[in-house]
């Protein structure tokens, strides 16, 4: 079968001494969109901005030592010993990189007197839009593939692609392929993600508009759409060479807990947390701004 998605990746480039990833230029530039984002978001809402960017500095922090770090258990637990301590080399998780972001900025706001609720609820829009813009860089560099696919939009590999280095093995010559002429045809899990997390970005906006939401929800639901969508999506990636914890992989195991707890925490938010309205958006430290600079602020029956 001929697969409809086939294009030569962009490889690892050197620059002097340095060698450079799309990967990194993109969860770079993925930042940078959803701090931009988020930061409007709780300026419309009146809240401080110059101590949210000090937040954000936190988080970024955090979050790199929670994409690298947070596998380690799992490699600890498959005999690799301290190698699954390097700082640089080994898995790095997107799911640890939102936790150890999540956590970090989580004690800032509190340390500068933002209020958590409504910060998170706001920045789950920078989540969800920095996840579309970082996984374009997967896109380029054709990493995140899963298993052998005969679905028509399949990622083919020809010969001579030069994969992400974790996909050497799915490289082949010439005389190596197929009578397709491919090495090949896998699941492209990336832009999976990539479309889950810009359906989620749209929901988002939908849901601000048209429901009645409560301090915290927002967050929540962020947290459990995502969560079980690397639930599913990591199942095409088993023995991809990601971490396993048993017959999960370790984003698996941590999506599918985030979902259970996510969905237990809209569920306690509902009972416990008034609904969101500009008035209450005052009580908690939020400055009154020009009704025509808040697009998203009053809007049918959501306040």
């Amino acid at each position: 079968m001929l697969a409809q998605i086939s294009y030569p990746p962009v490889p690892i480039f050197e620059l002097g001494p340095l060698r450079l990833s799309l990967h990194g230029l993109f969860a770079a530039l993925g930042f940078i969109a959803g701090a931009w984002l988020a930061s409007r978001l709780l300026e419309r809402r009146g809240f401080d901005v110059a101590k949210y960017q000090s937040v954000l500095t936190w988080a970024l922090v955090g979050s790199l030592l929670g994409a690298r770090y947070f596998t380690a258990p799992a490699a600890l637990l498959a005999g690799r010993g301290l190698a699954a301590l390097h700082p640089l080399a080994g898995n790095f998780s997107i799911m640890g990189g939102f936790a150890g972001g999540i956590l970090v900025g989580w004690y800032r706001i509190r340390k500068v007197g933002l209020p958590t609720l409504p910060v998170f609820d706001w920045s789950t829009f920078g989540l969800a839009l920095g996840t579309v813009v970082g996984r374009i860089g997967d896109l380029f560099i054709v990493e995140h593939l899963g298993r052998a696919t005969t679905v028509p939009w399949g990622y083919g590999v020809k010969p001579g692609y030069d994969l992400a280095p974790q996909h050497n093995a799915l490289e082949c010559t010439p005389a190596q392929a197929g009578p397709d002429g491919l090495c090949g045809v896998y699941h492209h899990v990336a832009a999976y993600d990539l479309i889950g997390a810009a359906i989620l970005l749209g929901v988002l906006f939908l849901a601000v508009r048209r429901v009645r939401w409560r301090y915290g929800q927002l967050f929540s639901f962020w947290v459990v759409w995502y969560g079980l969508q690397r639930f599913v999506l990591d199942s095409l990636r088993y023995g991809s060479g990601d971490a396993t914890i048993g017959p999960l992989t370790w984003n698996q195991l941590s999506g599918l807990a985030a979902a259970v707890g996510g969905a237990v925490l809209f569920w306690w938010l509902g009972r416990t947390q008034p609904e969101v309205s500009e008035e209450h958006d005052r009580s908690l430290g939020a400055e009154p701004t020009p009704a025509e600079a808040q697009p998203l602020a009053g809007e049918g029956d959501t306040r």
